[in-house]
């Protein structure tokens, strides 16, 4: 199975347009920059993301959005 990811810029871009639609310019500065400056511990905020998965039930989900996507 093979799935085809964006470069991290374009992940990057992709976010940033999606805080900037849902949130207001002052909410979406400040949690760029709690992001950027926090760093946080990614590791550790991942185990509680995807807590429940594995390769094979995270590829289904990412082929099944991008399915979403084009119909």
């Amino acid at each position: 199975m093979k799935i085809s990811l964006p470069n991290e810029q374009a992940i990057i871009q992709d976010a940033i347009q999606i805080l900037h639609k849902a949130m207001k310019p002052s909410q979406m500065v400040v949690l760029i920059a709690r992001w950027w400056s926090d760093g946080g511990n990614y590791l550790d905020q991942k185990k509680g993301w995807f807590a429940n998965e594995n390769i094979d039930s995270l590829a289904e989900k990412i082929k099944a959005f991008e399915q979403s996507k084009t119909n």
